[in-house]
């Protein structure tokens, strides 16, 4: 309506204006006497009359360009105003909580195609994030209820044979199970402090980072027979160093805890990015079982891809967030981070970060 108005008004004050210029024009006719020369003539209009005349015609004709201007106005406007209603109701689906559509808007480039294109790609992202997070839910539920069940089973048992226990080891597995809960319950308060707070800035050398992580994970590649190579090189970037330290850290314990049961490798790299001039460059390649068909996903919370089960000793368990909390961490230093299967198994991680340039 407020459309269909603006297109009236401006029919109607242009022609008014039109209009006045003619009545303005029209005062400079001359006026000739013509009845004072030949009396017997017949009656001419002079202008007087003349302007009488155009003032009742311009009065007929901005009615009717009122009137044409709210019919013309109403259609344009609703024609115009279609796809923002095609949006609308997209808009009000979406708050009802179905995300599973797209406008879909066809035609040419304009504001409304962009918005509309806009708009689907934000449903999009969306739908992806509700997913996600209906996933972390479940998993998460499934992951804290675990050691739960277990702890209940082991006093259930205990309870019921009291004499035939050894209550030494059944404290030791109980201690280990509660340890579990612990350690995922961390993880959980750290991957959501990361998604929600902005670490603080400084620089450092990601090398030094990196040495001291492969010196955590050595003894562990050592004893799993798990031959790490490391090609470290100046690698100045901005950043926070614990995060930093977590992050190759939890990329070095993944590569070891998902590699092959003998005769694996493990290599780390660190210098300047030549992909991306100004940036630094972290690389770990793992060898391992194959994880094409679930690299996409590695960065869900908790998701074990095909080949990358935990394992039962409780020493080298994983919980399914280390590389969730890598994510996190690239996120928080607005870095790169791309994960690729290689041809013969495992994993080939890349974190691109800012220099400090």
């Amino acid at each position: 309506m407020k459309l269909t108005l603006t297109y009236a008004l401006f029919v109607v004050v242009a022609g008014a204006f039109s209009l006045v210029v003619v009545y303005l024009a029209m005062r400079f006719v001359p006026n000739y006497p013509l009845g004072d020369v030949n009396p017997q003539a017949a009656a001419v209009a002079t202008r007087p009359d003349i302007l009488q005349a155009l003032v009742k015609a311009s009065g007929v004709a901005l009615l009717s360009l009122a009137l044409v201007g709210l019919g013309v106005g109403w259609l344009i406007a609703g024609r115009v105003l279609r796809p923002l209603q095609d949006i609308t109701r997209a808009a009000r689906r979406a708050a009802d909580g179905s995300l599973d559509h797209r406008i879909g808007l066809t035609g040419p480039r304009d504001e409304f195609t962009e918005l509309s294109d806009t708009f689907d790609d934000m449903l999009a992202r969306l739908q992806r994030s509700f997913d996600a997070q209906q996933r972390f839910a479940a998993n998460a539920s499934h992951e804290l209820r675990t050691p739960l069940a277990v702890s209940r089973t082991m006093l259930d048992v205990a309870v019921a044979d009291p004499d035939g226990q050894d209550y030494r080891r059944l404290v030791s597995r109980l201690r280990e199970t509660n340890q579990r809960g612990i350690d995922i319950t961390d993880a959980l308060l750290q991957l959501s402090a990361l998604d929600n707070t902005q670490p603080a800035m400084e620089r450092l050398d990601l090398a030094d980072t990196a040495r001291g992580a492969v010196d955590t994970v050595r003894e562990e590649a050592r004893t799993r027979g798990i031959a790490l190579f490391a090609d470290i090189d100046p690698a100045p970037v901005t950043g926070n160093g614990v995060l930093l330290r977590q992050l190759v850290l939890n990329l070095l314990h993944n590569a070891v805890r998902h590699n092959l049961p003998t005769g694996g490798s493990l290599s780390l790299a660190t210098g300047p990015d030549p992909a991306r001039p100004g940036h630094t460059l972290l690389a770990v390649t793992n060898t391992g079982p194959s994880v094409s068909d679930t690299v996409d996903r590695l960065t869900e919370p908790f998701l074990r891809g095909s080949g990358r089960l935990a394992e039962q000793d409780p020493t080298r368990r994983g919980h399914g967030l280390g590389l969730a909390i890598v994510s996190s961490i690239v996120r928080a230093h607005h870095a790169e981070l791309s994960l690729a299967p290689n041809p013969g198994g495992g994993l080939a991680v890349r974190v691109s970060l800012p220099g400090t340039g």
